[in-house]
């Protein structure tokens, strides 16, 4: 666990944080320009970690893991009286940033999903924030890394001034992106999910009274049921076995050490 503020969730290393805290450590990052990274973890991604111990060890070295799921927040409250009244959401996450780095001048590079998703996000945030400083912007290429092309992408970020990148290229893609090239930037990688396509208008928001409830899982069912049924009917009830098991000894949930050494291939 990086921080004082990490708690174990299944073996995985969550900060027991608020939106305020998590925007800071990003603006404080990009100031200092010192490389930081940051994902926002909901069931999926926690049971990601849970059924990849290698994938749990990358988790555990990232420096902010915000609980995105309410029932990411309510084990944090469980396990370990953490009194967090309220979730710490990627895609509202991402816009509280957007709103600080447009208020400093800080340029942001957009990372990750399709042209198409991209063409309707940057006028939607610039039409948000007037001041955003948008550097760049890349798309997905829904490949794996060829050899070189990690610095490659490293330097055009780089070059773009950019002091910010935001990633979206989905769970846990995302999360092994940023672990992968944050030895390569100084400066914050945030893994926002499905925030590119929710800010883009492409995604609806549930209502606040099924977010309050922890129920956008079975609302973002609803909308896309054939690629996430998988996800929410079979990792749900593994992911309440597990916390009951944790929470009453049953099961240690030991947490892998922080992973150090780069991945030898990773997608882009």
């Amino acid at each position: 666990m990086t921080t004082g503020t990490k708690r174990n969730v299944l073996g995985v290393g969550v900060d027991a944080t608020d939106y305020t805290r998590a925007t800071e450590a990003v603006v404080a990052a990009a100031h200092e320009r010192r490389p930081l990274a940051l994902t926002a973890l909901a069931v999926h991604g926690v049971m990601t970690g849970v059924l990849d111990p290698a994938h749990n060890a990358r988790l555990n070295s990232f420096d902010v893991v915000t609980p995105d799921g309410q029932p990411v927040r309510w084990a944090l409250n469980l396990l370990h009286g953490a009194g967090l009244t309220d979730r710490v959401y990627g895609p509202e996450l991402t816009l509280r940033v957007l709103a600080r780095f447009a208020e400093e001048g800080l340029p942001v590079y957009l990372y990750g999903s399709t042209e198409e998703t991209l063409s309707r996000l940057v006028p939607a945030l610039e039409r948000k924030f007037p001041a955003l400083k948008i550097a760049g912007v890349e798309p997905s290429k829904f490949r794996a890394v060829a050899p070189g092309e990690d610095a490659e992408i490293a330097d055009r970020i780089r070059a773009s001034g950019a002091r910010l990148v935001l990633v979206g290229l989905g769970c846990p893609r995302q999360e092994v992106f940023a672990y992968a090239m944050r030895p390569l930037l100084d400066m914050p990688l945030m893994a926002v999910g499905a925030a590119f396509d929710y800010h883009a208008g492409l995604l609806r928001n549930p209502p606040p009274w099924m977010q309050r409830a922890g129920l956008e899982w079975f609302w973002r069912l609803g909308l896309e049921p054939k690629r996430l049924w998988r996800r929410y009917v079979i990792l749900n009830p593994a992911y309440l076995a597990r916390l009951a098991a944790q929470k009453t000894g049953l099961w240690k949930a030991t947490p892998p050490a922080p992973a150090t050494g780069r991945p030898a291939t990773f997608d882009v």
